[in-house]
């Protein structure tokens, strides 16, 4: 197996991010530093290091939907000691959450130990949509939701194109449904911002087909099995 599909597939990080420590020289073979990617593990022989710990092929692969409530950050610890979402999974096995789901927004987000859907479902070159209910302090016009949809310049690069629908509008506010294909830092609200709008709520309700339905808000479930279907066979 291939050096960094098998730190990925331990669970160890993202096939990604596999890549970044090899090249930095923290990952070891049998004690040996090795910086190639696509280096061959033989899985039931070879010792692997990284950072310093030996790591190992998980038995199993989990698979789970959490509903992220506000204020959670979605990774395994920050430096100001926020809450994470994995405080609110109670498994043995290590996971970790595909992709970010900012600070102050909520909704749908995936934990899992497979570091190759991890890679597909974060990677740009995967035309997956992510849906978001958005809440926008101001009431929107037709002239604007269309430029939106066309995409805009923020952060010096041009968003994709992306699908915007007007849900409700009253008392000077806005809800939008905004369904994305990239998942850039804080990228809708700094879409809204363009157009000098404040997002005042934001929840992601679903990627590709799987939707966050009625499950509660700081609970979560195991994926279905034709649910991890659908992910893995996603173009």
């Amino acid at each position: 197996m291939r050096l960094n599909k098998f730190i990925s597939n331990s669970g160890y990080t993202s096939r990604r991010k596999a890549d970044e420590l090899i090249f930095e020289g923290k990952v070891k073979i049998n004690g040996e530093t090795v910086k190639e990617p696509g280096t061959q593990v033989q899985v039931s022989v070879d010792i692997v290091e990284v950072e310093g710990k030996n790591i190992s092929l998980e038995e199993e692969m989990k698979y789970i939907i959490l509903n992220k409530p506000i204020k959670y950050i979605t990774s395994v610890k920050d430096q100001f000691d926020r809450p994470s979402v994995l405080d609110l999974v109670d498994i043995k096995e290590r996971i970790y959450p595909v992709g970010r789901l900012d600070y102050d927004s909520s909704g749908l987000i995936i934990l899992t130990n497979d570091g190759d859907l991890t890679y597909k479902l974060t990677h740009p070159k995967h035309n997956i949509y992510k849906t978001y209910i958005v809440k926008i302090n101001g009431l929107i016009d037709d002239e604007t939701i269309e430029k939106l949809k066309k995409g805009v310049y923020i952060d010096n690069y041009r968003t994709r194109p992306c699908k915007v629908s007007l849900v409700s509008d009253d008392d000077r506010k806005s809800v939008l449904k905004v369904s994305i294909l990239e998942g850039r830092n804080r990228q809708i609200r700094k879409m809204f911002e363009k157009f000098n709008f404040r997002v005042v709520y934001l929840r992601r309700i679903s990627i590709g087909e799987i939707s966050l339905g009625e499950l509660p808000s700081g609970q979560w479930r195991h994926l279905r099995d034709d649910e991890v279907k659908y992910l893995k066979e996603m173009e």
